[in-house]
Protein backbone atom coordinates (compact mmCIF):
# COMPACT_ATOMS: atom_id res chain seq x y z
CA UNK A 1 0.00 0.00 0.00
CA UNK A 2 1.52 3.84 -1.19
CA UNK A 3 0.88 6.87 0.52
CA UNK A 4 0.88 9.69 -0.17
CA UNK A 5 3.28 11.92 2.89
CA UNK A 6 1.61 15.11 2.00
CA UNK A 7 -2.32 13.82 2.00
CA UNK A 8 -2.32 10.63 3.74
CA UNK A 9 -4.17 9.05 1.19
CA UNK A 10 -3.36 5.69 -0.02
CA UNK A 11 -3.42 4.14 -3.61
CA UNK A 12 -5.39 0.68 -3.84
CA UNK A 13 -4.12 -2.26 -4.61
CA UNK A 14 -5.64 -4.05 -7.37
CA UNK A 15 -6.52 -7.88 -7.70
CA UNK A 16 -7.96 -10.26 -5.20
CA UNK A 17 -7.15 -7.53 -2.64
CA UNK A 18 -9.63 -5.01 -3.76
CA UNK A 19 -12.54 -8.02 -4.43
CA UNK A 20 -12.35 -9.13 -0.71
CA UNK A 21 -12.71 -5.86 0.49
CA UNK A 22 -15.61 -5.06 -1.36
CA UNK A 23 -17.22 -8.50 -1.00
CA UNK A 24 -16.51 -8.03 2.73
CA UNK A 25 -17.79 -4.51 2.73
CA UNK A 26 -20.86 -5.90 0.87
CA UNK A 27 -21.49 -8.24 3.95
CA UNK A 28 -21.29 -5.46 6.39
CA UNK A 29 -23.45 -3.20 4.47
CA UNK A 30 -26.67 -6.20 4.04
CA UNK A 31 -26.18 -6.88 7.68
CA UNK A 32 -26.00 -3.00 8.89
CA UNK A 33 -29.79 -2.70 5.97
CA UNK A 34 -31.38 -5.75 7.87
CA UNK A 35 -31.09 -4.33 11.57
CA UNK A 36 -32.14 -0.85 9.94
CA UNK A 37 -35.53 -2.58 8.48
CA UNK A 38 -36.35 -4.11 11.99
CA UNK A 39 -35.72 -1.24 13.50
CA UNK A 40 -37.60 0.81 11.20
CA UNK A 41 -40.64 -1.36 11.47
CA UNK A 42 -40.68 -1.06 14.85
CA UNK A 43 -40.16 2.55 15.16
CA UNK A 44 -43.24 2.69 12.33
CA UNK A 45 -45.31 0.15 14.30
CA UNK A 46 -45.20 2.05 17.27
CA UNK A 47 -45.81 5.86 15.34
CA UNK A 48 -48.75 4.32 13.80
CA UNK A 49 -50.40 3.12 17.07
CA UNK A 50 -49.58 6.28 18.51
CA UNK A 51 -51.29 7.93 15.03
CA UNK A 52 -54.45 5.48 15.23
CA UNK A 53 -55.73 4.48 18.71
CA UNK A 54 -57.79 7.72 19.43
CA UNK A 55 -59.40 7.45 16.08
CA UNK A 56 -62.48 6.54 14.82
CA UNK A 57 -61.03 3.90 11.43
CA UNK A 58 -64.50 3.70 9.72
CA UNK A 59 -64.97 7.65 10.02
CA UNK A 60 -61.58 8.46 9.00
CA UNK A 61 -62.55 6.18 5.68
CA UNK A 62 -66.20 7.42 5.35
CA UNK A 63 -64.17 10.77 4.92
CA UNK A 64 -61.32 9.87 2.99
CA UNK A 65 -64.13 8.12 0.19
CA UNK A 66 -66.94 10.98 0.33
CA UNK A 67 -67.17 13.25 -2.50
CA UNK A 68 -64.14 11.70 -4.82
CA UNK A 69 -64.48 14.55 -7.28
CA UNK A 70 -63.00 16.57 -5.06
CA UNK A 71 -59.49 14.39 -5.59
CA UNK A 72 -59.07 16.72 -8.71
CA UNK A 73 -57.64 19.15 -6.34
CA UNK A 74 -54.71 16.35 -6.41
CA UNK A 75 -53.90 17.08 -9.87
CA UNK A 76 -52.38 20.67 -9.36
CA UNK A 77 -50.95 19.43 -6.47
CA UNK A 78 -49.03 16.64 -8.33
CA UNK A 79 -47.85 18.91 -10.98
CA UNK A 80 -46.37 21.84 -8.74
CA UNK A 81 -44.98 18.75 -6.58
CA UNK A 82 -42.99 17.69 -9.60
CA UNK A 83 -41.91 21.20 -10.57
CA UNK A 84 -40.49 20.85 -6.77
CA UNK A 85 -38.62 17.70 -8.34
CA UNK A 86 -37.25 19.48 -11.30
CA UNK A 87 -35.62 22.41 -8.56
CA UNK A 88 -34.23 19.47 -6.88
CA UNK A 89 -32.80 18.31 -10.01
CA UNK A 90 -31.46 21.71 -11.16
CA UNK A 91 -29.79 22.06 -7.17
CA UNK A 92 -28.18 18.87 -7.54
CA UNK A 93 -27.07 19.69 -11.23
CA UNK A 94 -25.41 22.81 -9.81
CA UNK A 95 -23.72 20.91 -6.98
CA UNK A 96 -22.23 18.35 -9.65
CA UNK A 97 -20.94 20.89 -11.97
CA UNK A 98 -17.63 20.92 -10.35
CA UNK A 99 -17.04 17.16 -11.31
CA UNK A 100 -19.47 16.97 -14.33
CA UNK A 101 -22.15 18.87 -15.91
CA UNK A 102 -24.83 16.89 -16.25
CA UNK A 103 -28.21 18.14 -18.84
CA UNK A 104 -31.11 18.57 -16.28
CA UNK A 105 -33.11 15.87 -18.62
CA UNK A 106 -30.66 12.98 -17.90
CA UNK A 107 -30.42 14.35 -13.93
CA UNK A 108 -34.61 14.08 -13.55
CA UNK A 109 -34.78 10.53 -14.22
CA UNK A 110 -31.71 9.83 -11.59
CA UNK A 111 -33.49 11.81 -8.91
CA UNK A 112 -36.84 10.27 -9.27
CA UNK A 113 -35.17 6.56 -9.42
CA UNK A 114 -34.01 7.66 -6.17
CA UNK A 115 -37.14 9.04 -4.65
CA UNK A 116 -38.06 5.99 -5.47
CA UNK A 117 -35.90 3.90 -3.22
CA UNK A 118 -36.25 6.45 -0.74
CA UNK A 119 -40.11 4.74 -0.95
CA UNK A 120 -39.20 0.99 -1.20
CA UNK A 121 -36.29 0.59 0.90
CA UNK A 122 -35.40 1.59 4.27
CA UNK A 123 -33.19 4.15 5.95
CA UNK A 124 -33.33 6.36 2.76
CA UNK A 125 -31.41 3.47 0.64
CA UNK A 126 -32.38 5.56 -2.26
CA UNK A 127 -29.86 8.44 -1.85
CA UNK A 128 -27.11 5.35 -2.74
CA UNK A 129 -29.36 4.33 -5.25
CA UNK A 130 -28.98 7.88 -6.68
CA UNK A 131 -25.11 7.75 -6.66
CA UNK A 132 -25.21 4.46 -7.99
CA UNK A 133 -27.24 5.09 -11.14
CA UNK A 134 -25.41 8.50 -11.40
CA UNK A 135 -21.93 6.58 -11.71
CA UNK A 136 -23.17 3.84 -13.86
CA UNK A 137 -24.99 6.27 -16.64
CA UNK A 138 -22.56 9.43 -16.33
CA UNK A 139 -18.91 8.44 -14.51
CA UNK A 140 -19.36 10.36 -11.58
CA UNK A 141 -18.01 8.65 -8.86
CA UNK A 142 -19.97 7.00 -6.05
CA UNK A 143 -18.37 8.48 -3.09
CA UNK A 144 -18.41 12.03 -4.33
CA UNK A 145 -22.30 12.29 -5.61
CA UNK A 146 -23.01 10.69 -1.98
CA UNK A 147 -21.34 13.98 -0.53
CA UNK A 148 -23.47 16.29 -2.78
CA UNK A 149 -26.58 14.02 -1.59
CA UNK A 150 -25.73 14.72 2.38
CA UNK A 151 -24.92 18.09 1.38
CA UNK A 152 -28.32 18.64 -0.07
CA UNK A 153 -29.95 16.99 3.17
CA UNK A 154 -28.18 19.22 5.56
CA UNK A 155 -29.60 22.01 4.01
CA UNK A 156 -33.35 20.21 3.43
CA UNK A 157 -32.67 19.90 7.16
CA UNK A 158 -32.02 23.55 7.45
CA UNK A 159 -35.22 24.71 5.35
CA UNK A 160 -37.13 22.32 7.42
CA UNK A 161 -36.26 24.30 10.49
CA UNK A 162 -37.14 27.87 9.21
CA UNK A 163 -40.66 26.61 8.26
CA UNK A 164 -40.76 25.08 11.85
CA UNK A 165 -39.69 28.47 13.47
CA UNK A 166 -42.27 30.58 11.19
CA UNK A 167 -44.91 28.25 11.99
CA UNK A 168 -44.23 27.57 15.57
CA UNK A 169 -45.31 31.51 17.19
CA UNK A 170 -48.68 30.34 15.66
CA UNK A 171 -48.81 27.37 17.54
CA UNK A 172 -51.00 26.85 20.67
CA UNK A 173 -48.20 25.22 22.94
CA UNK A 174 -44.99 24.21 22.26
CA UNK A 175 -44.33 20.74 23.98
CA UNK A 176 -41.33 20.75 25.93
CA UNK A 177 -39.93 17.34 24.05
CA UNK A 178 -40.90 19.16 21.00
CA UNK A 179 -38.73 22.69 21.95
CA UNK A 180 -36.23 19.92 22.57
CA UNK A 181 -35.58 18.23 19.50
CA UNK A 182 -35.93 21.05 17.31
CA UNK A 183 -32.94 22.49 19.06
CA UNK A 184 -31.22 19.38 19.04
CA UNK A 185 -31.62 19.59 15.24
CA UNK A 186 -30.59 22.94 15.04
CA UNK A 187 -27.62 22.31 16.13
CA UNK A 188 -26.63 18.88 14.42
CA UNK A 189 -27.59 20.51 11.12
CA UNK A 190 -26.17 23.81 11.52
CA UNK A 191 -22.94 22.26 12.78
CA UNK A 192 -23.28 20.19 9.84
CA UNK A 193 -23.04 22.53 7.26
CA UNK A 194 -20.05 24.62 8.91
CA UNK A 195 -17.85 21.12 9.12
CA UNK A 196 -18.26 20.35 5.62
CA UNK A 197 -17.94 24.64 4.34
CA UNK A 198 -14.55 23.79 6.71
CA UNK A 199 -13.69 20.38 4.81
CA UNK A 200 -14.71 22.07 1.58
CA UNK A 201 -12.13 24.81 1.78
CA UNK A 202 -9.65 23.47 3.58
CA UNK A 203 -9.28 20.65 1.66
CA UNK A 204 -5.66 19.22 2.40
CA UNK A 205 -6.41 19.75 6.26
CA UNK A 206 -9.56 17.35 5.84
CA UNK A 207 -7.18 14.50 4.38
CA UNK A 208 -4.78 14.80 6.91
CA UNK A 209 -7.22 14.53 9.71
CA UNK A 210 -9.28 12.25 8.15
CA UNK A 211 -6.23 10.12 7.41
CA UNK A 212 -5.38 10.19 11.28
CA UNK A 213 -8.67 8.88 12.39
CA UNK A 214 -8.60 6.21 9.65
CA UNK A 215 -5.20 4.81 10.35
CA UNK A 216 -5.48 4.49 13.84
CA UNK A 217 -9.42 3.77 14.43
CA UNK A 218 -10.21 1.80 11.03
CA UNK A 219 -9.25 -1.81 10.89
CA UNK A 220 -7.03 -2.34 8.57
CA UNK A 221 -8.64 -3.95 5.96
CA UNK A 222 -10.97 -1.15 5.43
CA UNK A 223 -8.70 1.65 5.60
CA UNK A 224 -7.68 1.81 1.76
CA UNK A 225 -11.25 1.89 0.68
CA UNK A 226 -11.95 4.26 3.55
CA UNK A 227 -9.28 6.54 2.69
CA UNK A 228 -10.29 6.82 -1.15
CA UNK A 229 -13.33 7.47 -0.24
CA UNK A 230 -12.90 10.22 2.05
CA UNK A 231 -10.84 11.51 -0.92
CA UNK A 232 -13.74 11.25 -3.22
CA UNK A 233 -16.20 12.85 -0.65
CA UNK A 234 -14.37 15.81 -0.56
CA UNK A 235 -14.26 16.37 -4.08
CA UNK A 236 -18.42 16.50 -3.80
CA UNK A 237 -18.13 18.96 -1.56
CA UNK A 238 -16.89 21.38 -3.88
CA UNK A 239 -19.74 23.43 -4.08
CA UNK A 240 -19.49 24.72 -0.71
CA UNK A 241 -16.43 26.80 -1.19
CA UNK A 242 -18.17 29.61 -2.90
CA UNK A 243 -20.46 31.94 -0.89
CA UNK A 244 -22.81 32.87 -3.62
CA UNK A 245 -23.09 28.74 -4.27
CA UNK A 246 -24.58 28.17 -0.52
CA UNK A 247 -26.67 30.58 -1.38
CA UNK A 248 -28.32 29.43 -4.37
CA UNK A 249 -27.96 26.13 -2.89
CA UNK A 250 -29.70 27.45 0.32
CA UNK A 251 -32.12 29.82 -1.74
CA UNK A 252 -32.79 26.64 -4.14
CA UNK A 253 -33.80 24.43 -0.87
CA UNK A 254 -36.51 26.62 -0.14
CA UNK A 255 -38.29 26.77 -3.50
CA UNK A 256 -38.09 22.88 -3.12
CA UNK A 257 -39.87 22.96 0.40
CA UNK A 258 -42.18 25.51 -0.24
CA UNK A 259 -43.53 23.41 -3.84
CA UNK A 260 -44.35 20.42 -1.32
CA UNK A 261 -46.44 22.64 0.91
CA UNK A 262 -48.24 24.35 -1.84
CA UNK A 263 -49.16 20.28 -2.84
CA UNK A 264 -50.13 19.98 1.14
CA UNK A 265 -52.32 23.31 0.26
CA UNK A 266 -54.14 21.76 -2.73
CA UNK A 267 -54.72 18.33 -1.20
CA UNK A 268 -56.21 20.26 1.86
CA UNK A 269 -58.96 21.69 -0.28
CA UNK A 270 -60.55 18.21 -1.00
CA UNK A 271 -61.28 18.38 3.16
CA UNK A 272 -63.65 20.23 5.43
CA UNK A 273 -61.15 21.71 7.00
CA UNK A 274 -59.18 24.82 6.37
CA UNK A 275 -55.64 25.94 8.04
CA UNK A 276 -53.10 29.10 7.05
CA UNK A 277 -50.60 28.58 4.62
CA UNK A 278 -47.72 29.17 7.27
CA UNK A 279 -49.48 25.91 9.36
CA UNK A 280 -49.09 23.32 6.61
CA UNK A 281 -44.93 25.04 6.46
CA UNK A 282 -45.18 24.00 10.08
CA UNK A 283 -46.54 20.48 9.38
CA UNK A 284 -43.97 20.04 6.68
CA UNK A 285 -41.58 20.73 8.56
CA UNK A 286 -42.13 18.86 11.53
CA UNK A 287 -43.12 15.38 9.37
CA UNK A 288 -39.72 15.66 7.37
CA UNK A 289 -37.91 16.10 10.16
CA UNK A 290 -39.49 12.99 11.63
CA UNK A 291 -38.81 10.87 8.69
CA UNK A 292 -35.41 11.06 9.43
CA UNK A 293 -36.05 8.84 12.31
CA UNK A 294 -35.37 5.24 10.95
CA UNK A 295 -38.48 3.83 9.97
CA UNK A 296 -40.37 0.80 7.05
CA UNK A 297 -40.00 1.55 3.96
CA UNK A 298 -42.16 4.95 2.49
CA UNK A 299 -41.87 6.69 5.89
CA UNK A 300 -45.05 4.51 7.43
CA UNK A 301 -45.92 6.02 10.74
CA UNK A 302 -43.09 8.78 11.25
CA UNK A 303 -44.67 11.13 8.56
CA UNK A 304 -48.68 10.32 9.68
CA UNK A 305 -48.13 10.50 13.67
CA UNK A 306 -46.76 14.13 13.71
CA UNK A 307 -48.94 15.31 10.77
CA UNK A 308 -51.98 14.17 12.56
CA UNK A 309 -50.77 15.98 16.01
CA UNK A 310 -50.09 19.33 14.45
CA UNK A 311 -53.37 19.87 12.59
CA UNK A 312 -55.33 18.42 15.89
CA UNK A 313 -53.71 20.77 17.57
CA UNK A 314 -54.77 23.62 15.75
CA UNK A 315 -58.00 22.28 14.77
CA UNK A 316 -58.80 20.72 18.26
CA UNK A 317 -59.95 17.19 18.84
CA UNK A 318 -63.51 17.26 16.93
CA UNK A 319 -61.13 17.52 13.71
CA UNK A 320 -58.81 14.44 14.68
CA UNK A 321 -59.91 12.19 12.00
CA UNK A 322 -60.22 14.64 9.40
CA UNK A 323 -57.02 15.14 10.71
CA UNK A 324 -56.22 11.54 10.40
CA UNK A 325 -58.00 11.51 6.94
CA UNK A 326 -55.62 14.20 5.03
CA UNK A 327 -52.44 13.20 6.41
CA UNK A 328 -52.91 9.78 4.93
CA UNK A 329 -54.16 10.64 1.76
CA UNK A 330 -51.23 13.27 1.57
CA UNK A 331 -48.84 10.75 2.45
CA UNK A 332 -50.26 8.60 -0.59
CA UNK A 333 -50.25 11.50 -2.90
CA UNK A 334 -46.77 12.09 -2.02
CA UNK A 335 -45.74 8.54 -2.03
CA UNK A 336 -47.71 6.70 -5.65
CA UNK A 337 -46.81 9.20 -8.17
CA UNK A 338 -43.15 9.36 -7.95
CA UNK A 339 -42.55 6.04 -6.68
CA UNK A 340 -44.76 4.84 -10.21
CA UNK A 341 -42.39 6.92 -12.43
CA UNK A 342 -39.46 5.66 -10.73
CA UNK A 343 -40.73 2.44 -11.81
CA UNK A 344 -40.82 3.65 -15.20
CA UNK A 345 -37.53 5.16 -15.37
CA UNK A 346 -35.85 2.01 -13.60
CA UNK A 347 -37.73 -0.34 -16.52
CA UNK A 348 -37.03 2.00 -19.11
CA UNK A 349 -33.19 2.42 -18.08
CA UNK A 350 -32.64 -1.73 -17.61
CA UNK A 351 -31.84 -1.10 -13.96
CA UNK A 352 -32.76 -4.59 -11.90
CA UNK A 353 -33.13 -4.94 -8.37
CA UNK A 354 -29.95 -6.95 -8.54
CA UNK A 355 -27.84 -3.90 -9.93
CA UNK A 356 -28.96 -2.17 -6.47
CA UNK A 357 -27.07 -4.81 -4.66
CA UNK A 358 -23.83 -3.51 -6.28
CA UNK A 359 -24.55 0.39 -4.93
CA UNK A 360 -22.91 -0.92 -1.90
CA UNK A 361 -19.41 -2.22 -3.65
CA UNK A 362 -17.09 1.14 -3.95
CA UNK A 363 -13.88 0.76 -5.23
CA UNK A 364 -10.99 3.50 -5.42
CA UNK A 365 -11.96 4.01 -8.45
CA UNK A 366 -15.32 5.16 -7.61
CA UNK A 367 -16.65 1.70 -9.55
CA UNK A 368 -19.51 -0.01 -8.26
Amino acid sequence: MHCSPRKAICQAPTGDYNQASNASLTGDFVLLKRWQLWIGLIVSAVCLYIALRNLDLIEVWQTATDQPVRYLWLVPGVLVYFAGVWARTWRWDYMLRPMKQVPLRRLFPIVVIGYMGNNVYPARAGELIRAYVLRRREGVSVSAALATVIVERVFDGLVMLLFVFIGLPFFPSIPSDLQWTISLASLLFIGALLVFIVMAVRVEWAERVSGWFIQRLVPVRFRTPALGFVQRFLTGLHSLRSGRAVLMIFVTSIVIWLAETVKYWFVMHAFDFSVPFYVLMLMNGIVNLATTVPSAPGYVGTFDAPGIAILVAFLGKDYQNVAASYTLVLHAALWLPITLLGFYYMARYGISWRDFGQAARVDEGGRA
